[in-house]
């Protein structure tokens, strides 16, 4: 089956199961419809609390992955300025500094 024709099937499942539960259920109507409230205000309480759950962890994670971003930045910006600096340095010592030799891909290397 497609997935799109496996959708209508869970719900007609659901509701069967749910109909066939309160028929047969051993307590009166009034406790069962009582019980189903206190558990579904339970199953969203649950939900609500892991959603909460998730959006914390997502948001630690995403902290983290901009900690790391700013420290590799910070590294790069380091390593630029030793590498100007290095020029300077052997410029200023009076070190012949060619220019890099292009090649036939253009790329300098």
């Amino acid at each position: 089956m497609e997935e799109d024709n496996k959708i209508p099937y869970f719900f007609l499942g659901l509701g069967v199961g749910i109909a066939l539960g309160v028929l047969f259920a051993p307590k009166a109507g009034d406790e069962t419809r009582g019980l189903i409230l206190d558990k579904a205000g339970e199953g969203k309480e649950y939900l609500r609390k892991k959603s909460t759950d998730l959006k914390d962890s997502a948001s630690d994670w995403i902290d983290k992955g901009k900690q790391a971003v700013n420290r590799q930045k910070e590294q790069l910006a380091n390593a630029v300025q030793a590498g100007k600096q290095a020029y300077r340095d052997a410029t200023a010592a009076g070190y012949p500094v060619a220019p890099p030799e292009n090649d036939a891909a253009g790329d300098g290397v």
